[in-house]
């Protein structure tokens, strides 16, 4: 049967890139993927060991010095602990092969499909933050963004924040809902510094950047009733790694057709809370 030229390298490949494309939380340079090549299957564990602080001594001549630092302070478990899977039908496969269009339309809804699961579970990491890092909280939102600069005003305050925990200011970025980067767009200070067209690479969901941020937008944010948990950061705060561990083209048994089916594990780790801080907002 025809179904046997089936390549399921070049599927797998070509889901993977449309997940890649589609994520914001889940993106690199939002999460850092330094594990992903470590992982081939759901229940796999990645070990990873936290570098302790170095202290700096003085020195005195002809003095022996002391015991060196234990660089490793610690360890931390990444588990690829979730796992999600597609399964759709056409009615002839071999035709849907040699039409890459119908194809890459097919393999692009289940790629996003699967990455806005991705991007729900992470923008839900906004609970490992360190409090010291919280502006407001679910009981006592901020609802002053529709006052003149205050949404602005709140993105430096995240930065804050950040510079308070020790965090660089490289690389930092902040994940805004559609209504936050309309309160924005009536702000100069966001408008003549950081629309897209001042921008020479842009990420998934990326609109701009103010206050020391990348601003990405997404409708996945978190939302308790009213309140929108707005998460900023960089890639230092949390560790992510995914795989397409299998495409498979079958004969569904109760039906004249061809179906493919994908399997997709991931897992995500906070190794840093003190690189995230989150900003509870009410929609103004």
């Amino acid at each position: 049967m025809a179904i046997d030229n089936f390549i399921p390298e070049i599927w797998s490949a070509r889901l993977m890139s449309n997940l890649n494309h589609d994520l914001v939380f889940g993106q690199p340079g939002v999460v850092n993927r330094d594990y992903e090549g470590e992982i081939s299957a759901f229940g796999d564990t990645v070990r990873i060991h936290n570098i302790g602080r170095i202290t700096v001594r003085d020195y005195t001549k002809n003095t022996d010095i002391v015991t060196p630092d234990d660089l490793v302070d610690g360890e931390t478990l990444l588990l690829i602990d979730q796992q999600k899977y597609f399964n759709f039908q056409v009615d002839n496969i071999d035709q849907v092969q040699q039409k890459p269009k119908v194809m890459g339309e097919a393999m692009g809804e289940a790629s996003y499909a699967l990455a806005n699961q991705v991007d729900q579970f992470i923008a839900g990491l906004f609970t490992d933050a360190i409090s010291a890092n919280l502006i407001g909280s679910d009981g006592a939102p901020k609802t002053d963004l529709a006052t003149a600069g205050r949404a602005y005003e709140y993105l430096v305050d995240l930065g804050v924040k950040l510079d308070e925990a020790d965090i660089p200011s490289a690389g930092r970025w902040v994940v805004i809902p559609p209504w936050y980067e309309g309160w924005l767009l009536k702000d100069q200070r966001f408008v003549s510094f950081g629309t897209v067209g001042n921008l020479d690479t842009l990420r998934n969901g990326m609109v701009g950047r103010a206050a020391g941020f990348d601003i990405l937008k997404s409708n996945n944010i978190t939302i308790n009733s009213t309140t929108y948990r707005v998460m900023a950061g960089t890639s230092m705060a949390i560790s992510m790694a995914d795989q397409i561990v299998q495409t498979v083209a079958y004969n569904p048994e109760k039906r004249f057709g061809d179906a493919v089916k994908g399997l997709h594990v991931w897992g995500t780790k906070v190794v840093r809370p003190q690189a995230l801080a989150v900003l509870f907002a009410q929609k103004a």
